[in-house]
């Protein structure tokens, strides 16, 4: 097991947030060599900036947080986000269109995405809000994102629902089988919850920013951001 901090992609998304906001996140998480940052696509740059040459890779979100894009407007994101060398890239896909059962539009929405990261070597991960899904509908969701070449399964947007849940985990997990990496977000507030997760097969943790020092500290207790319920929507 890596030290938990390698685990941590820390999101930085809150719309509200200053360019200040942004800064003081993106220092606070490269003092603990978290994985990587996850921010806005307008902060790509800035990011970069201040992650040049530390421990900590730069993700941007793609169609967040809702996934409700044209599938040819995720992929113009797609290509402008390689064409500003990001690490990694986390697409939310239309939880609508998998609740209805539209699999081949849902597949061919994350494929059209995968193809162009795949052929950069850029890593992508799909959120599809686990929160609101059955799990045989998550189980079809981790198949789908087998076959349309996606890197990660990833459980939430940390902006609508419960966010990660020991039984989504578990059957991505499952039905994954080491053919597709996955992410638990939403929600994972302490050290505890994380190893929990790490534990049972988890590659990636998605967490707020503001917890991500909680995490790291051997107690696992909350930080005072997140007892105030001022955490990230992580």
């Amino acid at each position: 097991m890596e030290p938990i901090n390698r685990y941590l992609d820390a999101a930085i998304l809150k719309p509200e947030f200053t360019q200040a906001d942004v800064i003081g996140a993106l220092e606070h998480c490269i003092r603990l060599e978290t994985f990587s940052v996850c921010v806005r696509p307008c902060d790509i740059e800035l990011a970069q900036n201040y992650c040049k040459g530390t421990k900590t890779a730069v993700c941007v979100v793609l169609g967040f947080p809702h996934g409700v894009q044209l599938p040819a407007s995720k992929v113009d994101e797609a290509e402008r986000y390689l064409a500003m060398k990001v690490d990694e890239i986390d697409m939310v896909a239309n939880y609508g269109w998998i609740r209805s059962g539209n699999w081949a539009a849902v597949e061919a929405d994350v494929a059209g995405v995968a193809k162009l990261t795949r052929a950069a070597g850029v890593p992508l991960k799909v959120i599809f809000e686990t929160a609101h899904l059955s799990l045989q509908a998550v189980d079809t969701m981790t198949e789908v994102c087998v076959r349309a070449g996606a890197d990660f399964v990833k459980t939430s947007t940390g902006f609508n629902g419960s966010g990660a849940s020991i039984e989504a985990v578990r059957c991505m997990l499952k039905t994954g089988a080491g053919r597709i990496r996955v992410k638990p977000s939403g929600g994972i507030r302490n050290r505890s919850e994380a190893e929990q997760f790490v534990k049972m097969g988890a590659h990636r943790l998605g967490v707020g920013w503001t917890s991500c020092e909680a995490i790291c500290k051997e107690s696992g207790e909350a930080t005072d951001a997140a007892a105030d319920g001022e955490a990230e929507a992580y």
